[in-house]
């Protein structure tokens, strides 16, 4: 079975961000100038610290890569750290004492140091520079296909948007977007919670909050509901989960279903003969309380994903705990930080979401290169919209052999 996999190295203050990833067919045509777009937005909304004034990041191809197409092998990528500054003891001294909310505590006790330095420098969300760069990547080869994905900034606090994305409207939502500084697609709302990172900073506190990703154009069938560690919404929820930070992930109407009946929450089965030529090859719901997931596969709804980040673990005025060394109380060290990374999180949410599409995808599908996918892909659709087809795989075979006997 043909898969999409990625794996990421390379500390917060190393010298690169550094990422392989395996299973992208021969012959995709790559949009350099969207993944560094993405790149870039992930550095960008309003609450970011000052290191995203140091960096600018692009990525480079050291492998897998011939004049501008894959070629099958593994794509080799990197994205350089130019604040690196890892061996330099003055600007990066040791960590004795660990931020509550942060991977300092835990960190270092497991690998027996008192010295948090080596533990939040890998646990850092820089690291998501390379996943947000293999999901642009992984959505080159969705958009072959027609399925877009839209991840936003839905709210904190008192300032949540109503927006409903739609497909119709996914060009203005994503134009909204791009011009809000918080990446909220909704203007009013976006004010509020600028105003609120504004206080956040005010007060020395930070902020998350909530994100919201949809994919549009997905085929029925995508995942599995054989093998509990192939359902494309534990996958999903999987990937969200691993952006740091975040600590709950909603699928559809999510934790509101145990506050609805049945009849509340499933959405109905209708057919439309218009849309059969649509990757839901006619199968349309009047409503998608599913978020487009139902048995660990896709339904031919969108799909609809919403995460909560929690706020960033370094409070500019500190907050309680110890000296490792001589355990005595002590307010946390603070390290360079955001008051608020949530705009950014929505980039990085919108590209994990879209790199599990992408695997489940190549998975269905398979092939070596682009033409043997998009080959499968159209036959696939071609059986579906014949079904019930005329006679099981294989029957003319046996008859013959039959006949013979």
């Amino acid at each position: 079975m043909a898969t999409l996999t990625y794996h990421t190295a390379g500390e917060s203050h190393g010298p690169a961000v550094t990422c392989l990833i395996y299973g992208i067919p021969a012959g995709l045509e790559l949009d350099v100038a969207f993944i560094n777009a993405e790149l870039k937005r992930r550095q960008g909304g309003y609450g970011r610290g000052g290191r995203q004034r140091i960096e600018s990041d692009a990525v480079t191809f050291l492998g897998g890569v011939r004049l501008g197409k894959t070629t099958g092998g593994p794509l080799a990528i990197q994205i350089p750290n130019k604040d690196s500054r890892l061996d330099d003891l003055e600007r990066t001294p040791p960590v004795y004492r660990p931020r509550p909310g942060h991977a300092d505590l835990a960190g270092s006790i497991k690998w027996l140091t008192t010295d948090c330095r080596n533990a939040l420098e890998r646990a850092s969300a820089r690291e998501t520079a390379g996943r947000t760069a293999a999901g642009a990547i992984a959505r080159c080869v969705l958009r072959a296909f027609g399925i877009e994905t839209f991840g936003f900034v839905r709210g904190m606090l008192d300032a949540v948007t109503d927006v409903q994305p739609d497909e119709e409207q996914l060009n203005q939502l994503r134009v909204a977007r791009d011009e809000s500084d918080v990446y909220c697609p909704d203007a009013s709302v976006s004010q509020k919670i600028i105003d609120h990172i504004h206080q956040a900073k005010v007060d020395k506190d930070t902020l998350g909050g909530l994100v919201e990703v949809h994919v549009f154009g997905c085929p029925i069938g995508l995942g599995s509901c054989a093998h509990w560690d192939q359902k494309l919404d534990a996958r999903l929820a999987f990937a969200v989960m691993s952006i740091q930070a975040f600590k709950a992930v909603e699928i559809g109407l999510g934790k509101d279903c145990a506050f609805r009946s049945g009849s509340q929450v499933h959405d109905p089965i209708e057919y439309d003969e218009a849309r059969s030529g649509k990757p839901q090859v006619g199968f349309v719901r009047p409503s998608n309380n599913a978020g487009g997931l139902e048995g660990g596969m896709t339904n031919g709804m969108p799909i609809v994903v919403r995460g909560t980040m929690k706020p960033i673990s370094t409070l500019l005025r500190g907050m309680p705990s110890v000296d490792l060394n001589t355990k005595e109380a002590q307010q946390s060290t603070y390290e360079r930080s955001d008051v608020c990374a949530l705009p950014a999180a929505s980039v990085v949410m919108e590209n994990v979401v879209a790199f599990e599409v992408a695997r489940a995808f190549i998975e269905k599908f398979g092939g070596d290169t682009m033409h043997e996918l998009r080959a499968n892909y159209e036959s696939y659709l071609d059986m579906v919209r014949r079904l019930p087809l005329d006679e099981p795989i294989g029957a003319s075979e046996m008859e013959a052999d039959q006949t013979e006997a």
